[in-house]
């Protein structure tokens, strides 16, 4: 059973890697580094912002994964194939398929963009604002200079897309959000911070970040599980971890395994994976003892 990961390195300088691609493989107990994000031509502010790569999603032969303000393609051999920017694309976080179309997180913008695949375009997006209490939609054509201006008053991080509709959260969004049939619904409450959220058997499945817990949640239930925690002596890199730059066991990166298994990432860069139904955490895998070495992305490897 393999996993591929994204890392993000907080506070990275230039010249310094700033995250990269694993592949996790918990029958063997190995990781591999298959990508070294290594690039100077990234915005060096603040925390996360443009460093690392983060959603990963797959288009048959294609590994799509984001950065920051850019979507590329990866082959199966991690050579890149494709690279694609949008001007409201900025501090995207997760993406989703569904069918031809990718969904990209655009959180500078407090917006989804859709990706064509096929034709290989943005072609669509909705940007949501807060209005007298309620949230209020606007879709508009990433192509057009008319798009929506910078705003981060959601910090939309996680989208995911079936049938039944497209879902999406944020730090500052009142939960779990449905777009369907050009209406934006509450599914489900969710606690401020959360990153993650989507629709799993049925409930939700979201990283609750403030306090350090992958979760669970339906009517009648619920599942917590710690992320792996670690003492100062087992790190490296402890003096940059004042609550700006980096923290140790934040909560990041989720990916169910079928039915019954989920992956859940943290930081240091570590991988753990809960069984639902027995409540209990089965593995559980360090790639990184740095500090700022964070996971962001995760997917159950298809090939």
């Amino acid at each position: 059973m393999k996993l591929i990961a994204t890392s993000v390195v907080r506070g990275a300088r230039q010249g310094e890697s700033h995250g990269g691609v694993y592949l996790v493989d918990f029958t063997a107990r190995e990781a591999r580094r298959v990508v070294d994000w290594n690039t100077v031509g990234i915005d060096w502010q603040g925390r996360g912002w443009d460093r690392g790569l983060r959603g990963i999603a797959f288009d048959g032969e294609r590994i799509l994964i984001a950065a920051s303000d850019e979507l590329f393609a990866f082959d199966r051999d991690f050579r890149r194939i494709g690279s694609w920017r949008n001007p409201y694309l900025k501090h995207s976080h997760e993406i989703a398929r569904h069918g031809d179309r990718l969904f990209l997180t655009s959180t500078g913008h407090d917006s989804i963009l859709a990706f064509d695949l096929r034709a290989e375009r943005f072609t669509w997006g909705l940007r949501l604002r807060p209005e007298e209490g309620r949230i209020a939609l606007t879709t508009f054509d990433p192509e057009q200079a008319d798009g929506p201006p910078p705003a981060n008053a959601f910090h939309l991080n996680s989208v995911f897309a079936d049938d039944g509709g497209l879902y999406l959260a944020g730090l500052r969004t009142p939960g779990l959000l449905r777009y369907a049939d050009r209406r934006i619904a509450l599914v489900a409450t969710l606690p401020e911070g959360s990153h993650n959220a989507r629709p799993f058997r049925d409930g939700v499945l979201f990283n609750d970040t403030a306090i350090d817990t992958l979760r669970y949640v339906t009517p009648s239930r619920q599942r917590s599980f710690r992320v792996p925690a670690y003492r100062d002596d087992q790190l490296s890199g402890c003096e940059h971890e004042d609550g700006k730059v980096a923290r140790r066991h934040f909560a990041r990166g989720l990916c169910p395994i079928g039915d019954t298994l989920v992956a859940g990432g943290s930081s240091p860069s570590t991988v753990a994976r809960h069984d639902i139904d027995e409540n209990r955490t089965t593995t559980m895998g360090t790639l990184s003892t740095a500090v700022r070495n964070a996971i962001h992305g995760l997917a159950a490897w298809p090939y």
